[in-house]
């Protein structure tokens, strides 16, 4: 089976991919989603000097080129081609069954990413975190619909980039499709461990793995988001943190 197969299998059964939605830039916009809540996403217009966009996003450029190198040129192509958008905590950055999605890198903040269930109860899937990539494979790639909602947990700031401005982007930068598969490869990686994790590890071996590599965040995170997280009730979590 192929790679990006591997993730689409894995996604049908459990998502572990951030998904991006957005709007047209210079927009304010409300979002609602099934209990009814509402939330204000602004979309800042994109920096008008590269200089200052340069600056902004070096840990974009970083994340690539720990991969690959890009000359200057090629760096200026990809900040052409991002698009940048800043939530406050408890801002929507995409509701279920909405119509786009993009693909995104984090440079400042954290997120929820969860599912709604039909009797209005929550299980988060995911947390993503500053430096990271996020994409729903399926929705970006097949322009479906979304199926999970994410929600930042503090002040973010995330850099998106379109299905077709990133297609634009590999006919001027070519060497980027190594990167993009080096990603996807990552991405199996990580929907696999996930999956193998809910299966065969328990919920305070899972606890414990999660604390140990987002120390720097696990304090941003309530007890009722991760105890979706992990599969267990606010009691039982409770029960882990003092036995541990």
């Amino acid at each position: 089976m192929k790679k990006v197969e591997q993730v689409q299998c894995f996604e049908n059964n459990l998502l572990l991919i951030v998904f991006l939605t957005t709007v047209p830039l210079q927009k304010s916009i409300i979002l609602r989603n099934r209990l009814h809540y509402f939330s204000f996403i602004h979309l800042l217009t994109p920096l008008s000097k590269n200089k200052s966009k340069n600056h902004m996003y070096k840990n974009l450029r970083l994340s690539i080129e720990r991969k690959i190198p890009l000359t200057d040129e090629e760096w200026n192509f990809v900040v052409e081609k991002v698009e940048f958008i800043k939530l406050k905590k408890n801002e929507y950055l995409q509701i279920q069954n909405s119509n786009s999605s993009y693909e995104g890198f984090i440079l400042k903040g954290a997120f929820k990413i969860y599912i709604l269930n039909a009797d209005g109860t929550e299980s988060v899937i995911f947390f993503s975190f500053e430096n990271e990539w996020m994409c729903d494979l399926e929705s970006f790639y097949h322009q479906k619909p979304t199926t999970y909602n994410i929600k930042a947990i503090e002040d973010s700031e995330i850099l998106v980039i379109s299905k077709k401005n990133k297609a634009i982007l590999f006919e001027q930068v070519p060497k980027l499709i190594q990167f993009h598969i080096l990603l996807v490869e990552k991405a199996n990686i990580a929907i696999q461990q996930r999956l193998i994790d809910v299966l065969n590890k328990t919920s305070k071996q899972r606890y414990l793995e999660f604390i140990e590599k987002y120390s720097h965040k696990a304090d941003k995170i309530n007890n009722r988001n991760l105890s979706s997280y992990l599969g267990v009730s606010h009691e039982f979590l409770s029960k882990i943190k003092k036995r541990c």
